[in-house]
Order: structure tokens, then C-alpha cells, then sequence
């Protein structure tokens, strides 16, 4: 449990400061005039009731994550802090512990958002942690696409967060309503807000997800409207990228995640924008969003039903009668699919590797006669 002794001295917090206002520049300027408790950083008694193995170990949240270090923020101010580990097993967002200097503890995290790690392995990358909200950002244009929206909610119901999805460029389509309501209908869990990122009492309508104490990250494609969308809920000015009209795909501006203060008085995550997304632990946020599919499934007598046509299946029963969604049912399987295969245990990776191994022998020797 966190104490207050041991405190830094103001020296020695003036010192991290400009160590850390060289490396960020203007990113820390926000800083300055402002001294934030453990409260405003969106601190709870989820973390202050998990011990410590150092008394005088002094909490902080992690506002960047590098290759070989920890950019953070504290009550005393900012700080560059050396990993305990790997920084692939840190998120920005994350509470540590630390002694000024190294990272002692990582507590335990009170939502975690992740996606399956690129390569054939898959493993598990962590994006944020201790979000209230993921926000999900896409347009009212080429960019909606209702199944790698059902991607993003899945992911955002498996790490436990709260799910809002925002719809950009509202101002260049006459029906903005269409598309908030095509995105509300894909699961009960979301909430949708269309508005024009370029206008900022409009963005400000996104205010009370990001309020004191409140956390709200980013995600979607390229070229949505999430840096402009930054610029507008912090008070920043990072540059932004137009989209090719062709497509409507954007180009990358966001190069890496970060903590930023909003101006609502909370915190706001940006992340780069994702090509591709693979879901990796998240079993339990596919049937959450499918959750009328998963309702359906439970009421085949047999658990191994693969819903093609065996007799008794409820869910094709509702498609034959036209209340499922064919494309839908097959993006649900898609998901499980996935999830499975990227969730693979290393016993099950090695068998599948003799597998393979076995079929190229045998076909090598079916290919030399």
C-alpha cells in the first residue's frame, strides 16, 4: 500500500523534469504550471489497496514507453524511469512503483487493451492500460467497416473497457445519422457519437469520457480524424495528414502511443493508426459482442456444432427464417477462428509444427518418384 514517506527532493524532481522537457519538448509543457495528485492521474483504490515489497517506493503512471525506458508522471512531477523488465511488458497507462530511478512494480492493471502480436506465433501486445473508455474512431465514409468495427469492440470488451464509437467527417455526409445508427446496431454494447473533428465545440461533446480522473484512448485506421481529434480534446497542435480520395485511407502521423492531459481535466491515449487488427485473448469480447449469437449456440444439445446444417442448430434456424444475418454468422466464426488459432498453447504450436514438417517430408518423397 502506497505511503507518502520518502518522498523526492524538490532538486531531484526539477532535475527529471528537464531531463524529460530535452527528450519531449513541448509534450511536457502542459506540466508546468500544474502539479497533479495521484487523484488527477487517475489513481483508485484498486491500486492503493495493492501492496508494495519497498515501503518508500513512490507510485507514478507511465506516459510513453520507449525501447529502453519509461518516460512517467507522479505528484512530483515527470520522470525518466529504467524498465524492470522488458518494455514489451509495459503499457502506456500502466502504475508502477518505482524508487526514482528503476521500476520496482507494476500493478495490477484495472482494464487492459491488447491485440494479437504480428508473425505466424501471434503472442499478445499490449496497446493501453487502465483505460475508462476506447474510444473507436472511423468515418461517414469509405473507412465504415462494420466487421473490423466488430474487431475493435471485441478487443475493447475483453480488456474491460467501455466502448464508444466516433464517427468523423459527420460534416461531409448527408446522412451522418445513417451510419451512427448501422454502428449502433452491430452490438448493445455501443454507444456512437457523430461529429466534425475539425470543430471543436462539436469534439467537445466527448468531454465527459475524458473528464478528471477519467482515461479515454484512441484507435482506428489511418486517416479518421484521430490526431485532429487529439489536437481538439488536449490543446495540442501535432501535425496531421490528408486522406487519398480515391479510397479514403489516411497516412500514419501518430508514430507512437502516449499519455496526454485533456483539457475536460482527464487523460487521452493516441495510438497509431492500425492497418490490421488480430484479436488475441479475446474469447470472452467476441461473445460479448456476438452475444445473441453466443445465446443462440447454447441451445444445440451437442458443443461441438459448427452451424452448416446439423439438425436441431438454432442458429441456422435463424438465418433460414431471416433473422440472422448470413454475413453476420460467418464474421462471428471468422472471429472464434482466429482467437483460436492466435491462443495456441507451445504444445499445441509444436505439434502443429511436426504436422507440418511431416506433410512437406511426404510430399517432397510423392514429388521425387
Amino acid at each position: 500500500m502506497y505511503r507518502t514517506s520518502g518522498s523526492p527532493s524538490k532538486e531531484t524532481a526539477t532535475r527529471a523534469f528537464v531531463a524529460l522537457f530535452a527528450q519531449n519538448g513541448l509534450l511536457f509543457g502542459i506540466y508546468i504550471l500544474t502539479n497533479f495528485s495521484l487523484t488527477d492521474l487517475g489513481w483508485l483504490d484498486h491500486f492503493a489497496h495493492q501492496e508494495t515489497a519497498q515501503p518508500t517506493a513512490m507510485p507514478a503512471r507511465v506516459t510513453d514507453v520507449h525501447c529502453d525506458r519509461l518516460d512517467a508522471l507522479g505528484p512530483d512531477g515527470p520522470r525518466t524511469l529504467v524498465p524492470g523488465q522488458l518494455t514489451g511488458a509495459y503499457a502506456v497507462g500502466d502504475w508502477v512503483y518505482h524508487d526514482e530511478r528503476q521500476v520496482c512494480q507494476v500493478l495490477k492493471r484495472k482494464t487492459a487493451i491488447g491485440r494479437g502480436a504480428a508473425g505466424e506465433t501471434g503472442g499478445h501486445q499490449l496497446i493501453a492500460a487502465n483505460v475508462d473508455t476506447l474510444a473507436i474512431v472511423t468515418s461517414c465514409n469509405d473507412d465504415f467497416n462494420p466487421a473490423r468495427l466488430e474487431r475493435y469492440l471485441a478487443m475493447c470488451s475483453a480488456g474491460g473497457a467501455l466502448p464508444l464509437v466516433v464517427l468523423t467527417k459527420a460534416d461531409l455526409t448527408p446522412d451522418a445519422d445513417g451510419f451512427r445508427r448501422r454502428a449502433e446496431h452491430l452490438s448493445p454494447l455501443v454507444s456512437a457519437v457523430t461529429l466534425n473533428a475539425c470543430d471543436t465545440g462539436d469534439v467537445a461533446r466527448l468531454h465527459p469520457w475524458c473528464t478528471a480522473g477519467q482515461t479515454m484512448a484512441l484507435v482506428g485506421s489511418s486517416g479518421v480524424g484521430k490526431t485532429t481529434l487529439q489536437n481538439a480534446l488536449t490543446g495540442t497542435a501535432q501535425l496531421t495528414q490528408s486522406i487519398r480520395e480515391a479510397d479514403a485511407k489516411g497516412r500514419h502521423t501518430t508514430t507512437a502511443r502516449s499519455l496526454r492531459r485533456t483539457l475536460a481535466g482527464g487523460w487521452l491515449i493516441d495510438t497509431p493508426g492500425m492497418r490490421e487488427l488480430r484479436l488475441s485473448q479475446a474469447r470472452e469480447g467476441i461473445d460479448a459482442v456476438f452475444a445473441d449469437l453466443a445465446l443462440l449456440a447454447r441451445q444445440y444439445q451437442f458443443n461441438d456444432c459448427q452451424h452448416t446444417g446439423e439438425p436441431g442448430c438454432a442458429v441456422q434456424a435463424a438465418v433460414q427464417e431471416g433473422s440472422l444475418e448470413q454475413a453476420r454468422l460467418q464474421r462471428w466464426q471468422k472471429l472464434q477462428r482466429e482467437d483460436a488459432y492466435f491462443n495456441r498453447s507451445a504444445a499445441e504450436l509444436r505439434a502443429q509444427k511436426r504436422s507440418w514438417k511431416k506433410k512437406r517430408t511426404k510430399n517432397g518423397r510423392a514429388q521425387a518418384k
